[in-house]
């Protein structure tokens, strides 16, 4: 059984996950706005991959019996325009977002849902890539220093990054 207790954590995720999805939007115009194509492109793949979270607890609501209630989307913002610092920023929101769907699987064990906790294992595997990802890519960046030829070079080579729909669950 689907617990309220469940259904109402899983809703604020959703919402945190879509919150994900439109902070990423707004990067992928900062680096428009400086025609970096590449990394836009980069934030394009994690405005999808942020949607696909969002829609696979979505999907997983309704199988399970629950209700889906969608709140209000926080406005997001850049806390630097630094290429650094954006990334450094997208590494604090991961770690975030690991903090909430580890409260998610909190309440899974709480409530004895294992089906939830099943489906949760994928969620937080993909959390250890994607803050993997990130601090690779700082690590990079700090690197590159104030080499602008590098820096382009990074963003070629993020253009090539393309989006793959995770297989959930």
């Amino acid at each position: 059984m689907f617990s309220k207790k469940m259904e109402e954590a899983f809703n604020a995720q959703i919402n945190a996950e879509f919150y994900s999805e439109y902070l990423y939007l707004a990067m992928k115009s900062h680096f428009e706005e400086l025609h970096l194509n590449g990394f836009a492109n980069w934030f394009g793949v994690q405005v999808q991959e942020e949607h696909a979270h969002g829609m696979g607890m979505y999907d997983y609501v309704h199988e399970r019996g629950g209700k889906v209630t969608l709140a209000a989307i926080e406005k997001p913002e850049l806390k630097g325009t630094d290429i650094v610092a954006v990334f450094e920023q997208v590494l604090a929101h991961e770690q975030l977002v690991t903090s909430k769907i580890n409260g998610l699987v909190d309440v899974a064990e709480e409530e004895h849902d294992r089906a939830a906790l099943s489906f949760l294992d994928w969620y937080i595997k993909e959390q250890v890539e994607e803050e993997a990802n990130v601090r690779q890519l700082i690590a990079t960046l700090k690197l590159i220093g104030e080499d602008k030829k590098a820096l382009l070079m990074l963003d070629r080579e993020l253009a090539a990054r393309t989006f793959v729909a995770p297989v959930i669950g």
